[in-house]
């Protein structure tokens, strides 16, 4: 992944959440981002399926779920981009109540928790 590339993918507000998202829960479905950021399931799968393409996300099927988690195979400098903005956008919203919505969500899958 080429800085630019990862830098264009995050300059997009819902792809940004979706990466601050996974970079604090691990693995999210895609349910609960149609849920945190009230959005319609094409638009946040269309994302989702871009940065799968780009290599910033991997995929796993669990069922009929589809379950999304930042690529483990990152370059290092990628990973530490990513981690840092989470933690630093974390407090902002609309990312904080991204994270409030997501745990308002009733039946997650897997039955995870909020703390």
């Amino acid at each position: 992944m080429k800085p630019e590339h990862l830098f264009s993918l995050l300059s997009d507000t819902t792809r940004l959440r979706i990466t601050a998202l996974l970079a604090t829960e691990g693995e999210l479905c895609v349910c609960e981002f149609t849920h945190a950021l009230a959005d319609s399931q094409p638009k946040i799968s269309r994302h989702l399926a871009l940065m799968r393409e780009s290599g910033l996300v991997v995929a796993r099927r669990e069922g009929t779920w589809m379950h999304y988690r930042i690529d483990p195979d990152l370059p290092r400098w990628a990973q530490r981009i990513v981690e840092t903005a989470a933690q630093e956008v974390g407090g902002m919203e609309p990312f904080r109540r991204d994270a409030r919505e997501l745990c308002t969500m009733d039946n997650r899958p897997g039955e995870r928790a909020c703390a």
